[in-house]
């Protein structure tokens, strides 16, 4: 991949500031008061908010604690989303701190995977990493390591070393130097305004006629809603990591650069006021 480590780090260290409030008819011996972190936008909620979780339960008994989630104005937050996924989805138009909303009973099952342990967010990722590295190169690269680095890539993100992680992951991000990219570019396209979860296709970073595709392309022919009908502008934001790319920016640069530690590029479509 081409060496750019400081798109890379600054990626990696992105934080929320976010307020954590008990929800109202928790049940407390004492007033709960809130509780205030820099969430990773790279990790996930449930490796992140231990602190959150001793903090209120300390105002509680402990009959009255069951399973920790969390929502975000009346949206239950899912644990095994990159936490800045959820926000540029669901709270990128707010004012920081982000306010988000703990509660300690009535599990929305509907909505919400049980979470047991941090083994459970290990498996996910992991699943994502292997899935990611299939569409990439056949699975070779990720079948190659050993599991110490498969464990390696994993204490990275949950300790938040980014040495530690990318001295695994760059040869994720590898490919032959006679190809010009991947074999298919992981990704997936959230919108808020659909019930389907997310938009994943096969889509290459090269066209046949060797020109790299654009993040236009993609949005072009995966999700045209996210573009205006006539001249191709945005009349969405479309956001990976808090930022606006270009349509123009490369998709296997965004890839290389811009993916998550799970290894895919996950794509905010946020819709914007009509005047």
């Amino acid at each position: 991949m081409t060496d750019d480590k400081d798109v890379l780090r600054d990626v990696w260290f992105g934080r929320i500031p976010t307020c954590f409030t008990l929800y109202q008819d928790e049940i407390t011996e004492r007033e709960a008061e809130p509780y205030y972190l820099l969430l990773p936008r790279v990790s996930y909620l449930t490796l992140v908010t231990d602190k959150v979780k001793k903090h209120f339960q300390k105002v509680m008994r402990q009959e009255d604690i069951s399973e920790i989630w969390f929502e975000y104005e009346g949206t239950p937050l899912k644990w095994h989303y990159p936490i800045g996924l959820l926000f540029d989805l669901l709270a990128s138009s707010s004012a920081l701190p982000w306010n988000i909303i703990v509660h300690f009973k009535s599990f929305p099952e509907k909505d919400l995977l049980h979470c047991p342990s941090k083994d459970a967010v290990e498996a996910h990722f992991m699943s994502c990493v292997k899935e990611a590295d299939a569409l990439k190169h056949k699975s070779q690269v990720i079948n190659e390591m050993q599991k110490k680095d498969h464990k390696q890539l994993w204490m990275g993100l949950q300790n938040d070393r980014f040495d530690q992680f990318w001295a695994i992951n760059r040869k994720l991000m590898e490919y032959p130097a006679e190809e010009n990219g991947f074999r298919y570019i992981p990704f997936r396209i959230y919108q808020t305004t659909t019930e389907r979860p997310f938009i994943q296709k096969l889509f290459r970073p090269v066209a046949a006629d060797g020109q790299l595709h654009t993040l236009g392309d993609l949005l072009k022919e995966v999700c045209p809603s996210a573009l205006a009908p006539e001249d191709g502008e945005k009349k969405n934001q479309v956001m990976i990591h808090g930022i606006e790319p270009m349509l123009e920016t490369p998709l296997q640069w965004l890839s290389e650069h811009l993916s998550y530690p799970d290894n895919f590029l996950h794509i905010s479509i946020i819709p914007q006021p009509t005047d």
